[in-house]
């Protein structure tokens, strides 16, 4: 029995962000039914970069299509709503208000519900604005911190949307907790460009503290003399920290820096960082004598922070991941089979799988069916063109 088994999900969502918090809780268990439009959520078909959204965050979900142009399809939709525990949406402000499917009407109506609104911004000037993952890393700092100086750069992956998402299940969770001892259902929100300015935090709390203003990350001056990307003799490149003292003695003892080491005006890292100008191109020299593999295997085991340098692509076959169950298979909708990575979340030791990925409105007869509607009522519908 996973922690979220008995509770019913119905999603209103496309994209990444609402998908998200839906993904997160089917994998803890949760019944998740995703609402698409007649002939698929448009998020199936869009290309580049925009072509592993649907398959990653839409696993293990039933999918029910439905016209909410229709009349009949809205009295199918706020039917499936009422029947849940959890109702999960990201349109725009107003557009569920407009089809009676808001959190007012649907909590008026049934008090225990959690309604979950995924959103672009919280109560303010901008909450009716538009907003997109890029927008939020942009007006949030974000980008100003990913990038160089004078040129703003967005996470390469939808950092603010997951994020976001993650959030969304957090406000739900707490609200299943007080529906416990209450009764009654709460209406969470979590918006992209708040979750910009949370993660951005740390950035405004250095300010506070020091009186100067956050550098971008490749213009800031390190907290470490050691930490940064190191090229190899192979022409590869490793990442390695020494972020404590006990570690600068294990590093001078693994590459033979005797002399750094017997050094005690290098003994403590702010010292070490006062004279990494001369400090590092010595430390470089030495790292760029060994191939990558042969740094991997003198680095392994010795406490100090490494990292090889990897692209999404090696994951498929990545030894831990493979060996943890990090990754699950999934057979996308063109049939090719391949594995993604689950909720990275381990439950007394034992890690969660994603599901199949569900084709559009492959479950739509069945949800109805779990409403109450006979065959009859399911083939009007049907030849209405209110589901598909």
């Amino acid at each position: 029995m996973l922690p979220l088994s008995g509770i019913k999900v119905v999603e209103f969502t496309h994209m990444v962000m609402g998908p998200a918090v839906g993904a997160i809780l089917v994998e803890l268990g949760a019944e998740v039914i995703k609402v698409e439009a007649i002939g698929g959520d448009a998020t199936r078909r869009l290309l580049g970069s925009g072509a592993g959204y649907f398959p990653m965050y839409n696993r293990g979900k039933a999918s029910i299509c439905i016209d909410l142009k229709s009349p009949q399809g809205v009295a199918v939709a706020r039917r499936l709503a009422a029947s849940a525990d959890i109702v999960v949406e990201n349109f725009r402000p107003g557009a569920m208000d407009r089809l009676g499917l808001g959190p007012a009407a649907l909590r008026a109506e049934i008090p225990r519900l959690i309604y979950c609104s995924e959103k672009g911004f919280l109560a303010g000037p901008y909450e009716d604005r538009t907003a997109l993952d890029e927008v939020a890393q942009m007006m949030g700092g974000l980008a100003y911190m990913t990038g160089p100086p004078g040129r703003p750069l967005r996470a390469g992956a939808s950092v603010i949307d997951v994020a976001g998402g993650m959030f969304g299940v957090i406000g739900v969770l707490a609200a299943l907790e007080a529906r416990h001892r209450t009764g009654e259902g709460m209406h969470i929100q979590s918006a992209l460009f708040e979750t910009t300015a949370y993660l951005v935090g740390q950035h405004m709390a250095q300010m506070a503290v020091t009186g100067q203003a956050a550098a971008p990350m490749p213009a800031r001056v390190s907290a470490w003399a050691i930490y940064d990307v190191f090229d190899t003799a192979d022409g590869e490149q490793l990442f390695v920290g020494v972020v404590t003292d006990a570690l600068w003695q294990k590093f001078c003892a693994l590459f033979g820096l005797d002399d750094l080491w017997a050094d005690m005006a290098l003994r403590t890292n702010n010292a070490r960082v006062q004279a990494r100008d001369t400090l590092m191109p010595r430390v470089r020299a030495e790292l760029a004598r060994f191939t990558r593999a042969e740094l991997l295997a003198r680095l392994d085991g010795s406490g100090l922070p490494f990292a090889p340098i990897g692209r999404p692509e090696d994951l498929f076959t990545d030894p831990h991941l493979l060996a943890g169950q990090g990754l699950a298979p999934v057979t996308l909708d063109d049939g090719t089979q391949t594995l993604l990575p689950v909720v990275p979340i381990a439950l007394d030791g034992a890690r969660l799988g994603g599901g199949a990925l569900p084709a559009a409105g492959a479950d739509t007869a069945a949800v109805l069916a779990g409403l109450g509607y006979d065959a009859g009522a399911i083939a009007a519908l049907s030849a209405s063109g209110a589901v598909a």
